[in-house]
């Protein structure tokens, strides 16, 4: 077997599941999930049209390199939404089955294996599959903290500068998982002078891109890269329908940006297996070819935040983020109870379901950033959401009075 499967953490969702093994929870209440970040607003029916109207799509081997029609349906997109030039669908853009395995598989194109002494770095806290693919691809993660100061955004001026010749690839994630922190303008240009000195990949993980609370949409990597007037060297931007279009099962994303890396990752991923059915892809094209649903969802989410976070800010240390669909709230601002703890209570008392921060981040510097923290994915209608979050004010309050 891989010597190196040893080395992966079981998945957060494993770990709450063990925390809460022993656990009978109050069944006066019916139960609420905040924990898992999956959307719950329903799928577009235009959406679902699309995709059955292509079921003869079945009958055929699909290409990895995708039809022409979605690769120019994405480049448009693109350009539309970030004010981009001409991207080149031909060699710019690669339709990836949701950014998951695209992250994951991109670790394995970039990262020499022979260099024993590489690093990927990423954000902490972070999206765990950028840990596993360090590991799996014979690099070692490192983990740059979040810092609370910047709206939890992560302060790469900490890395030590005998660090960064050995970075191989930089993970970002913007608007950021758990934290819904965006990189500015500045936060770019100072990365990609790092990436130009020190010749390191930046993977761009954007998939929440489309949920926003503020009049002026998040920057993407490449938006960035287009206002600071350079190219895409060593730049890659990955998106998801997932988020944007309520589709989580379509498993439908793309990786656009640098050509020349695209192209060794094409190759890797014709072997990989990564071709995506012409069904999906033509419901794809539907969807990123509209924008008035994406509108639509996005409205829910403002809705839904604006009456959330007041009440929880009552009982919690938490803000609204820069943008994303989660709460990253510290749980000590009455109680002195610890994340996994706040968690379990919560669970038994009052059947809501939150992820403790802690099993987000690992320890960096002395410190896990994730500790006395929780994840709240507000995913549901907004009724389900207001419901838990008086039930967490309730609970904070009894807890505090304990």
């Amino acid at each position: 077997m891989n010597p190196l499967l040893d080395k992966l953490q079981p998945y957060p969702f494993e770990k709450l599941k063990s925390l809460f093994a022993d656990v009978t929870p109050n069944p006066d209440y019916r139960h609420i999930s905040l924990g898992i970040g999956e959307p719950k607003h329903p799928t577009p029916a235009f959406i679902k049209q699309a995709l059955t109207d292509n079921l003869a799509g079945l009958a055929s081997y699909p290409s990895t390199l995708g039809s022409e029609a979605l690769r120019a349906a994405i480049a448009g997109w693109l350009e539309r939404r970030y004010g981009l030039p001409k991207i080149d669908p031909a060699t710019q853009v690669l339709p990836v089955n949701g950014s998951r395995e695209a992250l994951f598989s991109l670790t394995q194109t970039v990262v020499d294996p022979s260099q024993k002494d590489a690093l990927v770095m990423c954000p902490n806290p972070f999206y765990q599959i950028y840990e596993g693919s360090a590991y799996l691809s014979g690099a070692q993660p490192y983990f740059v903290n979040s810092d609370p100061t910047r709206n939890f955004a992560p302060d790469f001026s900490q890395v030590p500068d005998d660090v960064w010749p050995r970075v191989k690839l930089l993970f970002l994630c913007s608007p950021g998982n758990p934290t819904g922190a965006v990189l500015s303008l500045e936060d770019w240009k100072k990365l990609f002078e790092l990436s130009d000195r020190y010749g390191f990949v930046i993977a761009s993980d954007e998939c929440y891109s489309e949920i926003y609370f503020k009049d002026e949409a998040p920057l993407g990597g490449l938006e960035a890269a287009h206002k600071l007037g350079r190219g895409y060297d060593r730049l890659v931007a990955f998106s998801s329908l997932s988020k944007r279009s309520n589709v989580p099962g379509m498993r439908s994303g793309f990786v656009a940006g640098d050509a020349a890396i695209l192209k060794k990752f094409l190759l890797y991923r014709t072997y990989h297996g990564g071709a995506m059915s012409p069904s999906i892809q033509n419901a794809s094209i539907a969807a990123w070819n509209d924008e008035t649903h994406v509108q639509e969802n996005r409205t829910k989410y403002i809705k839904k935040f604006s009456q959330v976070t007041p009440l929880l800010q009552e009982v919690l240390d938490v803000s609204l983020p820069d943008a994303s669909f989660y709460l990253w709230a510290k749980v000590d601002k009455l109680t002195s109870v610890s994340d996994t703890e706040y968690a379990k209570r919560l669970y038994a008392e009052y059947n809501v379901t939150v992820l403790p921060g802690s099993y987000l981040a690992r320890e960096a510097n002395g410190v896990n950033p994730g500790q006395q923290r929780i994840r709240m994915a507000l995913v549901a209608e907004v009724e389900e959401c207001l419901e838990a979050a008086q039930r967490i004010a309730a609970f904070t309050r009894k807890l505090a009075g304990a």
